[in-house]
């Protein structure tokens, strides 16, 4: 299995991004597994226009580092969106992502074509934040749901972190890492995650 992890913090090995490694480790000990990163801050990712441009072909009129991963999203056994939560949100990184999968929301409710065959296909939510609020991933978690549905991929367990404040503190959390490690092999085993 293919497993693709974007990652949308703007810090290299920051608290979502370690996050993201710990559950690969875990994915990594379980069966037939590879994992890709992709560092969306590094790209040039423009906004969405909502031009229109992708209705009829299901295709993004803008031409720039988006274009190679439409093909990498739907190649991936398993998608992992990987995000630290700003404002009670997602990052400005992931959610450009996810805006720009209007092509694809395109594709499958305009022009009524599945990216593939399987129904196999799942994406997980991999989140932390500083704060604690009641609400803190609502939104978030709705914002995942959404694109995972416009993909073909069925909405997996997601791992969310609160009270994660300093730089490395998630580094520093033994227990963390091993929830997270634990999640990947789980996912990998395809057993239930609680």
């Amino acid at each position: 299995m293919h497993n693709l992890f974007i990652l949308g913090s703007p810090r290299k090995n920051g608290n979502s991004e370690t996050m993201a490694k710990a559950v690969a480790a875990g994915l990594l000990k379980q069966g037939d597994n590879t994992v890709e990163y992709i560092r969306l801050n590094k790209l040039n990712i423009r906004p969405c226009q909502a031009c229109g441009g992708c209705n009829t072909s299901g295709n993004c009129v803008i031409k720039d580092d988006m274009s190679e991963l439409y093909d990498k999203t739907d190649e991936a056994d398993r998608l992992f969106l990987v995000s630290p939560i700003y404002f009670y949100a997602l990052s400005a990184q992931i959610k450009a992502y996810i805006d720009r999968c209007q092509a694809r929301w395109s594709r499958k409710y305009l022009l009524g074509q599945k990216f593939r065959k399987d129904d196999q296909r799942t994406g997980y939510l991999i989140s932390c934040a500083a704060t604690a609020g009641d609400k803190l991933f609502d939104g978030p978690i709705l914002s995942a749901q959404c694109l995972f549905d416009t993909l073909d991929l069925r909405y997996g367990a997601p791992l969310l972190f609160k009270s994660v404040e300093p730089r490395n503190a998630v580094q520093q959390l033994p227990e963390k890492l091993s929830d997270c490690e634990r999640y990947g092999a789980k996912i990998a085993a395809e057993q239930p995650l609680i």
